[in-house]
């Protein structure tokens, strides 16, 4: 009797996964984030949703040109070389678990308006933010199986009460209101749009998953394009119309100050009721996405430690397939990330820390764009193959410039120390 192959998801399932992924904390949090420079941030989505879709097209052709793939080096080392597929993969590494703080912050932000405590207190934030990111190792410990199921159940019931307020809340939009809050900075407005570029597109980063599942998907040539494309702008939507409907609902001042913006305007629409419902069921998507995305942080970090790229301890598995030695060590990373970041607001936390993981995301998406140029002897550059890559790169340097040169000085510091100590190790090791 022959092995019956598992079924492949279609595309509008894929469609979703793409769109799921990048649907995280950004979702919940920026629109306080933004509230401080005003409406005109809504440009700044705009151009991030064509970022991200210039973004895409490069991945859903990696896809069809690298079937197998699901980690930067199945794409990077062909084309680059293994130090170049070594920093892509590391450094997506790296910026998965953390981004993960990001997550953390956002989940407890709206956890804690559930709770008697006081949101304001940096010692009641750190806890819960720590509280949390420990949590998810520990469910992370059960196997990819159960975290799949955990997050399963967080989405449906954590993004149906929101998509409430979001249909609903248009019958209190005050176009007045959202006008008069339309640029409060001292800048122009295209200064605004490009300043706050790179925190946007923290949001579209999840871009590429439709890339990395295509062997899961029925027909990738025409399907992960379709997925890639569909998810981005759905996510790109979803995030344009939020910000613009909370921003012409609440007072920009009180959105900037607050911890869990989608439950302060459920407030203003339904009531002092539907706070506590709203922020529940927003921590709830929200620690799911944390749980998720530490999962890629160990499943990423194994295939990393099995190309060389890691030390071995990333790559041991427990029985039931979690990467469990190497998340107690991203974990505890984690909790150093979150008192390093610190700040005495939520929003200020949660803008540190995006602005840290957002070029190392975009470091991997230029290798992207530079692997498909420059193609291999098995698999010579098309003509779109160029266009894309090419497409690819330019993104890639507006998010630098947007970025400032001290952050980009930064994160190209990181790289650099990285490649290095690689190159010490690999020397070594031969």
């Amino acid at each position: 009797m022959g092995t019956v192959a598992p079924k492949k998801i279609g595309v509008l399932l894929a469609t979703f996964v793409v769109a799921n992924n990048m649907i995280g904390s950004g979702f919940f949090l920026l629109p306080a984030s933004l509230a401080g420079q005003g409406g005109v941030t809504a440009l700044s989505w705009l151009l991030g949703t064509v970022i991200a879709v210039i973004l895409g097209g490069a991945f859903a052709r990696l896809a069809r040109d690298y079937p197998d793939l699901n980690c930067p080096d199945d794409y990077v080392r062909p084309a680059l070389g293994r130090d170049m597929g070594f920093l892509a993969t590391s450094l997506y590494w790296a910026s998965s678990w953390m981004g993960n703080n990001a997550i953390a912050v956002a989940a407890f932000g709206y956890l804690v308006t559930l709770l008697p405590l006081d949101g304001a207190d940096t010692t009641v934030r750190i806890t819960g933010q720590v509280a949390l990111i420990w949590l998810m190792f520990a469910i992370n410990l059960l196997g990819p199986r159960q975290v799949a199921k955990f997050q399963s159940f967080c989405v449906v019931f954590g993004l149906l009460p929101v998509a409430v307020v979001l249909v609903g809340g248009w019958g209190h939009f005050d176009a007045d209101l959202y006008r008069a809050a339309w640029n409060v900075t001292d800048q122009s407005d295209v200064a605004v749009v490009i300043t706050n570029l790179a925190p946007i597109f923290w949001a579209f980063v999840g871009l590429e998953t439709g890339a990395m599942v295509a062997g899961i998907v029925d027909d990738p040539d025409r399907n992960v394009p379709r997925a890639t494309l569909g998810g981005i702008l759905i996510a790109g939507v979803v995030y344009l119309a939020s910000s613009v409907l909370v921003m012409g609902i609440v007072p920009a001042a009180d959105l900037a100050a607050s911890s869990a913006p989608f439950a302060l305007v459920a407030g203003h629409i339904f009531g002092p009721w539907a706070i506590p419902l709203i922020a529940a069921a927003a921590a709830l998507k929200a620690t799911g996405t944390l749980g998720g995305w530490m999962l890629v942080s160990g499943e990423s970090g194994a295939r990393a430690a099995q190309r060389g790229y890691l030390p071995a301890i990333f790559g041991r598995l427990l029985p039931n397939g979690s990467a469990g030695w190497g998340l107690l060590i991203v974990a505890a990373a984690m909790t150093a990330i979150a008192f390093v970041t610190l700040a005495p607001t939520v929003a200020g936390q949660f803008e540190t820390i995006i602005g840290m993981v957002v070029l190392l995301v975009v470091m991997a998406y230029v290798a992207a764009g530079l692997s498909l140029m420059v193609g291999t002897p098995q698999r010579p550059p098309s003509l779109t193959d160029k266009l894309l890559g090419l497409g690819a790169l330019l993104a890639c340097g507006l998010l630098f410039y947007a970025s400032g040169w001290q952050t980009t000085g930064g994160a190209l510091a990181v790289a650099l120390v990285a490649w290095i100590l690689f190159r010490v190790f690999a020397r070594r090791t031969a």
